[in-house]
């Protein structure tokens, strides 16, 4: 058999993934608080790069010589986003010093002489913003659920063994303070028997909160129950053998099981409803997470205006002093300062014009958004259309791909609430008459107002809610208002239903 070589031409086309379209990428995704912390370490990492402090942007704005010394092309989109959304009108200068815009002006020596001149006694604003701690500062640190029970155990007479095995206990609490570990296990690493484990264990759910440290809803409640003074049999009863009974509030099965009547089941059930479920609730800190939208909508005049929220974002720039040491290099003919001023610069310009793509993408996909979803923006969220990713990318001319990555995680301020971008892609329920079709959010809101205004002692039940929104024109099966309503966190209607 004969070997051959031989040559041959063939064309294709792939993807290449540069590494500044993996940038671009990555900063298309990043919500806005990311963003800021990748831009203050390229701040730190490239010198090429500086902050603009003139509080001008110059996102997109890349010279054109630093861009032929970097031996990049020049952007053609490189106008400023800010052109796109409004036309920055003159102001007169007694107008620009209002808004804060005049350099010269010395608003320290203006607020002191105001506050000299005025009658009412007390420290100027410079003295209040110099002396006083951070707003953050003066805020108090709650104790956590494992610290007040370690401080609890400490007190305990157990030896060096038994309080590792309490400390082992405390430290396998979930948020709600129930025991997720298997207690032999952890006796078996603490050399100790599991019996006495077992009363290690009854020792830590006895602490404050009581119930802590339980395995289970059932035996959370006994414990609370068992120490009830004077003890109540009835209620122990009921939840050592009936919780299953109780919780589909069939309480006439109860009253059968026990022989006793309605009233005293009702009665037993009301002190059951006083204990807490949650031992470990009241030491959440519950720390409240605010959200900083990317971008705003305004309602003016009728119409909508889209605005960048650039607040706290680095504005970079090309450092001149870079720049001139390149020319230097290139006369000199320094071949290793030029390389790598280059290399960073190069580095640089890209960073900035993928941040300024990265702005322009957001406009644009919040700008297609508000003009298909116009209604929702004037009335409200029952007025959201159906939408998919396809409809925003035809509109605007992406990929379905970059339209998700812009969407994730970014947070739009509207007049009628703060939504992440992806709240507006929903699915279609169909009209039963054969009419426009309606988005799963707004179905949901329709639901959700329904259980809102229910009747607690005959609630709704969710054929019910389907022939309700079946009168509305809505098509929809029974198991989609189930899994509906499971997503809103609305319990069954047997479980909703209050007899007392």
């Amino acid at each position: 058999m004969a070997f051959e070589i031989k040559q041959s031409l063939r064309l294709s086309q792939q993807l290449v993934m540069t590494p500044q379209l993996q940038q671009a990428i990555k900063l298309l995704q990043l919500n806005r608080m990311e963003l800021a912390e990748v831009i203050n370490q390229e701040l730190v990492d490239n010198p090429i790069l500086e902050e603009n402090g003139d509080g001008e942007s110059a996102d997109g704005e890349v010279p054109a010589d630093a861009a032929a010394a970097a031996d990049l092309p020049a952007d053609p989109e490189g106008e400023q986003l800010r052109d796109e959304q409004s036309t920055l009108k003159e102001t007169p200068k007694e107008e620009q010093i209002i808004q804060g815009k005049e350099d010269d002006f010395n608003w320290d020596s203006y607020i002191e002489e105001f506050n000299s001149n005025s009658s009412t006694p007390g420290p100027s604003m410079k003295e209040i913003n110099e002396d006083l701690p951070s707003f953050e500062n003066v805020l108090t640190k709650t104790a956590s659920l494992e610290d007040h029970l370690t401080w609890q155990l400490s007190m305990a007479n157990l030896t060096p063994e038994e309080l590792k095995l309490g400390e082992q206990i405390i430290g396998n609490l979930t948020d709600d303070g129930y025991f997720n570990a298997n207690l032999e296990d952890i006796a078996k690493a603490c050399s100790i028997e599991l019996e006495d484990a077992e009363e290690i264990l009854k020792i830590i759910q006895n602490f404050d909160p009581v119930g802590v440290a339980s395995r289970d809803l059932r035996e959370c409640l006994l414990i609370q129950a068992r120490l009830m003074r004077p003890r109540q049999e009835m209620v122990e009863d009921i939840l050592d053998r009936h919780l299953p009974d109780l919780e589909r509030k069939n309480y006439g099965a109860v009253a059968k099981a026990l022989g006793k009547s309605m009233e005293e089941v009702i009665t037993a059930t009301k002190l059951i409803l006083e204990f807490e479920p949650k031992p470990g609730r009241s030491f959440n800190s519950g720390d409240t997470h605010y959200i900083t939208p990317d971008i705003y909508v305004h309602s003016m005049n009728g119409e909508f205006a889209i605005v960048l929220n650039e607040d706290g974002m680095p504005k970079l720039r090309i450092s001149p002093y870079y720049r001139n040491i390149l020319q230097s290099a290139q006369k000199d003919g320094n071949k290793n300062t030029k390389e790598y001023v280059q290399d960073k610069l190069r580095s640089a310009i890209w960073l900035i014009r993928s941040i300024h793509n990265r702005q322009k993408t957001i406009y644009k996909v919040t700008d297609a958004i508000v003009k298909r979803q116009h209604d929702f923006f004037v009335k409200g969220v029952q007025h959201l259309k159906p939408m998919i990713l396809k409809d925003i990318a035809a509109d605007i001319g992406m990929h379905e791909s970059t339209i998700s990555r812009v969407t994730t995680n970014k947070y739009v301020h509207t007049p009628v609430g703060i939504f992440e971008l992806k709240y507006f892609f929903n699915s279609s329920i169909n009209a039963s008459d054969g009419g426009d079709s309606l988005a799963s959010e707004s179905v949901k809101e329709k639901i959700r107002q329904l259980v809102s205004k229910e009747d607690q002692k005959n609630p709704v039940s969710d054929q019910k809610i389907v022939e309700i929104l079946k009168g509305d024109n809505i098509d929809i099966a029974r198991r989609t208002v189930a899994k509906y309503r499971d997503m809103l966190g609305i319990l069954s209607s047997s479980k909703r239903k209050k007899v007392f």
